[in-house]
């Protein structure tokens, strides 16, 4: 998925974006709230880490502002206040998660992961297509013939495919998911990946609407 990271701290928001591309994912690093504004209203995010203290604000009325407006992108609050108080105010704001400085980097992932499974509706760690069984925790897919092994580009564009199963995913909207700020962005690619897929799920479990995007069939 494409991340927003929001945070103003050099050392903490270079490891964690290293740490979320490792994990599969884009991400967009932004060190201000004007800039995390702008972006939220260019770009389709799949998560949001944002950093309560910023220097040109704060990172809860931040995330008041996008819940007033509409924006229901899951957030997880990054936090150096380890107060009840600070928590509940995030929580209140519409935060799905907190988090609180300095925190493990593989306990970040596991959190992103379960708030992103929560959002879109897949609460549980098993999700099945047909005959596949996708186990969302660990990034294990399972058919009747073995295991499907998926890279990480790969299991990415399937993730967005997934999040919306049964409903059509445009092509801009996989490119999003691929792509950071800056990367430059190939005609062909989204096709390449969805091929992939095919090859290694079945033809059946990815449908082409054309002139619209593609779409994850059979789940139950």
């Amino acid at each position: 998925m494409r991340v927003l990271l929001v945070e103003d701290d050099a050392t903490l928001g270079a490891a964690v974006r290293d740490h979320v591309v490792r994990n599969n994912h884009a991400v967009d690093w932004m060190k201000a709230i004007e800039d995390a504004r702008t972006s939220i209203r260019v770009t389709s995010y799949g998560l949001v880490l944002l950093d309560i203290r910023l220097p040109d604000g704060s990172g809860v009325d931040l995330l008041k502002e996008l819940r007033a407006s509409g924006v229901t992108t899951p957030v997880i609050i990054l936090t150096a206040h380890d107060q009840i108080s600070e928590r509940i105010r995030g929580l209140n704001a519409g935060a799905d998660d907190y988090l609180v400085k300095p925190f493990d980097l593989d306990e970040l992932t596991a959190r992103m992961h379960a708030v992103a499974r929560r959002h879109a509706g897949n609460s549980g760690e098993v999700v099945r297509l047909g005959e596949i069984e996708v186990h969302l925790a660990d990034r294990r897919i399972i058919s009747t013939k073995g295991e499907i092994v998926l890279s990480g580009r790969e299991w990415a564009v399937f993730e967005r495919l997934l999040a919306r199963a049964g409903a059509v995913v445009s092509k801009g909207q996989i490119e999003e998911t691929l792509y950071s700020f800056g990367w430059e962005i190939e005609s062909n690619t989204v096709e390449v990946y969805i091929s992939r897929l095919r090859k290694k799920l079945g033809r059946e479990y990815v449908a082409t609407v054309w002139g619209v995007g593609y779409r994850i069939e059979g789940r139950t």
